[in-house]
């Protein structure tokens, strides 16, 4: 699977860069990994144009075990845990004939990763220590070089990052027990990767320009400046009117971007904004043969917005459109 150049800088004057084979920056962005820091994977960055593509570890917390055989300090072996050996699990995948992926597991010296089967399903597993693991920037990259590996080959249900089970025949279960609906999302995510598009703006120069448009936040705007006594009231119903117009600004953007996207895209969902600065953070479900045609529809878009910086970010498991809840029951 083809990974791409990262390339950041504010919108403005300059053409796009048509993205290269190899991804240059990788970020650490996760939901349900618990990420120790949100962008802490970077290689080769450039800064070229206004849309940054990169390969980010994002653990979404996705799939979740309601009961699993998760060492998370309850239920955890008598004695020394540490000394104990689990199965961590990192994905689900459809295979019925045995796999193995190479040392590339969580661990200071890369565990070996390998498949544990229940007729044509398959967790993706590796051994590793028996309690809970901190979600530190190397396990963390650890867990998502795993899924990146797999996903070339593979249409791959995501676990949250953490997922350990005491044995082998755990892990059987939780294959047979959910076989229904791990082969139904399997199905419907056959050949779909997902992309992440965070959306930022320079919020200064939007209320400069707001002030221009909108006559009553001008008219406060000079009322204020020109005030020698307190300006207490006046600054408050400014500040009211300029949130108002800010946020019916941003969303305007927002609706534009998802409406140009709609046609190259599955589904989209829409995260929650991090910062003053970001309007917009979606995820999209894209099928294979649309990458290519989703890569040109950014690029356009961040032309068009000349006035935005477009974060473009994958491709990924589907980690924000799988969501299974499961119940392990054991004997």
């Amino acid at each position: 699977m083809r990974k791409r150049p990262a390339s950041t800088t504010r919108s403005g004057r300059r053409a796009l860069a048509a993205p290269s084979p190899r991804t240059a920056e990788r970020r650490v962005g996760a939901r349900g990994a618990k990420t120790a820091k949100q962008n802490g994977r970077t290689n080769n960055s450039s800064a070229v144009a206004p849309v940054a593509r990169t390969t980010r570890a994002h653990p979404t917390k996705v799939t979740r075990s309601a009961e699993r055989v998760l060492q998370n300090g309850k239920g955890a072996p008598e004695g020394n845990a540490r000394t104990s050996r689990g199965k961590y699990v990192y994905c689900i995948i459809d295979a019925a004939d045995p796999l193995r992926f190479g040392p590339i597991g969580i661990g200071a010296e890369p565990s070996e990763v390998y498949s544990v089967h229940y007729k044509n399903l398959a967790a993706v597993v590796s051994e590793a220590p028996l309690e809970v693991l901190d979600s530190t920037r190397e396990n963390v990259l650890a867990h998502e070089r795993v899924n990146e590996s797999v996903m070339r080959e593979h249409t791959v249900i995501p676990m949250s990052f953490g997922t350990i089970f005491k044995t082998r025949e755990d892990i059987v279960e939780l294959l047979r027990s959910a076989a229904e609906a791990f082969g139904d999302v399997l199905n419907k995510m056959q050949n779909k990767l997902e992309f992440g598009l965070k959306v930022l703006w320079d919020r200064d120069q939007a209320i400069r320009e707001v002030e221009g448009e909108d006559e009553d936040i001008g008219r406060l705007k000079k009322e204020i400046s020109g005030q020698k006594g307190p300006t207490y009231f006046a600054r408050m119903q400014y500040g009211r009117l300029v949130d108002a117009a800010l946020q019916a600004r941003s969303e305007r953007y927002v609706a534009d971007i998802l409406e140009l996207l709609r046609d190259v895209s599955v589904a989209s969902r829409i995260n929650k904004p991090i910062g003053e600065k970001m309007i917009m953070n979606a995820a999209f479900l894209i099928s294979r043969d649309q990458e290519t045609a989703f890569d040109a529809k950014v690029k356009s878009i961040a032309g068009k917005f000349d006035k935005l910086t477009f974060k473009y970010t994958g491709p990924w498991p589907p980690y924000n459109f799988v969501n299974i809840r499961l119940k392990l029951e054991r004997a």
